[in-house]
């Protein structure tokens, strides 16, 4: 992995492309659904993100596909893509279960257990 930090919509673009290669479009559909919304991708940060990751050597182009009249470009992700998302995201587990920690013991100090605290991240896909 590289020593910068990988952002989110990097994180996110390389999530999109771990089950099949993809367009633009469909890269940009996908991490929307993969945030639950909360992240947009619009067309010209999309392909700076794109553009960043194959220099890196985590994304190349698959195929390209003329549809309707219009040029398609599929990526898809490499082997050490997969390599550097796993790291990520394996460190970033590991800096939520520390907040998470932390949290929990913050809380006990001032008023014990609080019970909504947990069911809200477990609720929400964080440690429980």
């Amino acid at each position: 992995m590289t020593s910068r930090a990988m952002t989110e919509p990097a994180f996110l673009v390389l999530t999109a492309l771990v089950d099949e290669p993809r367009h633009g479009y469909g890269i940009a559909q996908e991490v929307e659904r993969l945030s639950a919304g909360h992240v947009h991708l619009k067309i010209g940060t999309l392909y700076g993100v794109l553009d960043r990751l194959a220099a890196d050597g985590w994304v190349e182009a698959d195929r390209e596909e003329v549809r309707q009249g219009r040029l398609r470009r599929y990526y898809r992700l490499t082997d050490e893509g997969a390599r550097a998302l796993e790291e990520e995201a394996v460190r970033l587990a590991d800096n939520a279960r520390r907040a998470v920690e932390r949290l929990r013991l913050r809380q006990g100090l001032k008023q014990g257990p609080r019970q909504g605290f947990s069911k809200g991240l477990s609720e929400a896909g964080g440690p429980a």
